[in-house]
């Protein structure tokens, strides 16, 4: 069996490319990457299990947000991501 080189316990999410794509256009490619890897496939898996496509859309909002304000990593407090950290 192949070592995960992000040792993550689940498996790793596929980035649909709607993700993909709302990152790009939004700018925040590079606070997504900056996410540890667990965060990364935590939001990516989030999304993805959503039956309806208006809770994948408010997920993908959501994350979004998080990512473009900092310090918050799904709804709760997250001090490593705050972008005022002076």
């Amino acid at each position: 069996m192949a070592q995960n080189p992000t040792n993550l316990k689940r498996p790793r999410q596929p980035m649909p490319d709607c993700v993909r794509q709302a990152l790009e256009s939004q700018g925040l490619m590079a606070r997504y990457r900056q996410r540890p890897a667990y965060q990364q496939n935590d939001y990516l898996g989030w999304i993805q299990q959503a039956k309806r496509d208006e809770t994948k859309h408010k997920r993908l909002d959501q994350m979004l947000r998080e990512l473009k304000h900092g310090g918050v990593y799904m709804n709760m407090e997250h001090p490593p991501s705050r972008l005022d950290k002076g």
